[in-house]
């Protein structure tokens, strides 16, 4: 039982499928006001970005901060018995009680000294005076936290942090010195295995690292790698542009959001 996402740009739509073994997630994943969200016990938040090649989804929890808008935030959590967990994201605890080098959990410290320079640069965001910081403020309110962990509950708990808010940087981008340019999510990996290869194609990764998305035209399934400007190719978004006629069927393997796409969602049953 397939997860069918819907991704149309002016009047030119496809079909794009998440491929993955909905058995084990149709619980967490699900299809909302055309928007495609995880559920768990903290809140419901919404997906951003899958990639079949690193069995990641990202989400934006609508409460986290970001360098243009920073808030008090619940806490987030994750099910114990969902496939996903923590991935590769950076995570910055905000507006924590001073000084952020003596939290520890059980003892142990949490915030890494090694990286107190990307507090340093978020903190430049004039947006910190609404966690109750001044602008420019002492990097000893803020932790890196790494590696980030979940306490018993599956949660992020701020409480127990005491800190106000949080960010999640899924990428510096190649804006490492400003923060108005980073990508901000939270990374999960998906833990039940691999996402489902079922249509993978050895091109994908030439595809995705050309800025593509990955699929298949039916009914001969032959590859495509469809282009963020409404091109699709045989081979990657490097050159060799071909423009989609029509409607066409795409059968993805991954994607990455874009402006040039909006989403529509529906579950069917295959």
């Amino acid at each position: 039982m397939p997860l069918q996402l819907w991704l149309t740009s002016n009047q030119v739509p496809f079909w794009h499928w998440l491929r993955v073994w909905l058995s084990t997630v149709r619980t967490y994943v699900t299809c909302n006001s055309n928007q495609l969200l995880l559920t768990t016990h903290t809140d419901s938040y919404l997906i951003t970005a899958i990639s079949y090649k690193d069995s990641t989804v990202t989400i934006t929890p609508s409460a986290m901060s970001t360098c243009n808008s920073m808030q008090q935030s619940p806490n987030l959590g994750l099910d114990w018995a969902s496939p996903f967990q923590l991935g590769p994201s950076i995570l910055l605890l905000l507006s924590c009680t001073p000084p952020t080098s003596s939290l520890t959990i059980k003892g142990s410290p949490v915030c890494d000294p090694s990286s107190t320079h990307l507090c340093a640069t978020f903190y430049t965001c004039p947006a910190a005076v609404n966690l109750e910081l001044p602008l420019f403020p002492h990097t000893n309110t803020c932790c890196v936290y790494s590696p980030a962990n979940f306490n018993g509950k599956g949660e992020l708990d701020m409480r127990e942090m005491k800190c106000k808010g949080y960010t999640s940087i899924a990428s510096l981008e190649d804006s490492p010195t400003d923060p108005s340019k980073w990508l901000y999510g939270v990374t999960l990996k998906y833990t039940d295995g691999g996402f489902d290869d079922y249509y993978m194609n050895n091109k994908c990764n030439t595809c995705e690292d050309s800025g593509g998305i990955c699929g298949y035209s039916p009914p001969g399934n032959s590859f495509l790698c469809i282009c963020n400007n409404g091109f699709n190719t045989s081979t990657d978004c490097y050159n060799n542009y071909n423009p989609i006629q029509g409607y066409e069927d795409v059968i993805g393997s991954s994607t990455s959001l874009s402006t040039y796409y909006k989403w529509e969602c529906k579950i069917i049953r295959e």
